[in-house]
């Protein structure tokens, strides 16, 4: 890729700082990650300066991903000894499924606690995540009221805020936090393309060049049926068949305009669910170990 995504604005160095600061208070940290993008949406800071304390993994979006790559990517994190669990956040039940995984977590400590007749405290969890990734929608659904700010765009929520509900959890609200510098352009791709990362910080047909890659190699029906190609188009480099995507989309020659269609598209569901990382490593994905 010709242009270099990286975006780190100074709100997110303060973010990870009070993370710093935070994270001395709290007995667990809720990583929350895309279920499309497990990998890459891991922090490397979060893993740094987590790593003295229990981390749930907290896959969100996972209507939008391939159920059977979740499932895989579930077993994976076992594996590492990686606590991880999988959740859409808009239906039901998702409090108690995480309330159980946090107490499955912290069962050492909860018992002593009980053993030395303290009685039942909250669970303290810090939430931590890249921009967009459906933390402030999940958030409001352990605490079963609408009190974090919910939007489709990175960088919704700007400060960190204790939240409560009637649950067995006291939760730290904290700004989507990217990283400094992207060592692999492919993960900013994926966290472009899933909605990380800014507009501003990379040239949308760059994105959707790369989009159109990932299902020309994984999913070549959905863009026949989705953009009415040709299979004989298919066959196209992909700046030609983005021109030709832009032409069937009555574009004429706005490829530009085109190119965020596409990537619009895709974080609708409108190409079909869709993982980009893949446990096992792929070319197109990349490795993961």
């Amino acid at each position: 890729m010709a242009t270099i995504i990286n975006w780190f604005p100074g709100h997110m160095a303060k973010a990870i700082r009070q993370f710093e600061e935070n994270i001395k208070v709290v007995d667990v940290v809720f990583e929350i990650l895309d279920a499309r993008i497990p990998i890459s949406s891991i922090n490397p800071e979060i893993t740094r300066i987590s790593r003295n304390k229990p981390r749930l993994l907290i896959l969100t979006k996972a209507d939008l991903a391939d159920p059977q790559l979740t499932k895989q990517w579930l077993l994976w994190f076992q594996k590492q000894g990686q606590a991880a669990i999988t959740i859409d956040a808009k239906t039901p039940g998702v409090q108690k499924k995480v309330e159980q995984a946090a107490k499955r977590l912290l069962a050492n400590k909860l018992s002593q606690q009980q053993a030395k007749g303290f009685s039942p405290q909250k669970i303290k969890a810090i939430c931590v995540g890249v921009p967009n990734v459906g933390k402030s929608t999940l958030l409001n659904q352990l605490i079963n009221r609408r009190s974090a700010p919910v939007g489709n765009r990175p960088g919704v929520t700007k400060g960190q805020q204790w939240l409560t509900g009637n649950g067995h959890l006291e939760l730290l609200d904290t700004p989507g936090i990217l990283w400094p510098k992207f060592a692999d352009q492919r993960v900013a791709e994926k966290l472009a393309l899933t909605g990380a990362i800014r507009e501003r910080a990379y040239h949308s047909d760059d994105v959707a060049l790369f989009a159109i890659q990932f299902f020309k190699q994984t999913s070549p029906n959905v863009l026949l049926q989705r953009y009415h190609l040709d299979v004989s188009e298919l066959e196209l480099a992909n700046p030609e068949l983005l021109l030709t995507i832009t032409a069937k989309l009555g574009m004429k020659d706005d490829y530009d305009r085109a190119a965020d269609r596409i990537i619009t598209d895709v974080r609708k569901g409108k190409l079909g669910p869709f993982t980009l990382d893949n446990p096992y490593g792929s070319e197109l994905t990349g490795a993961t170990d």
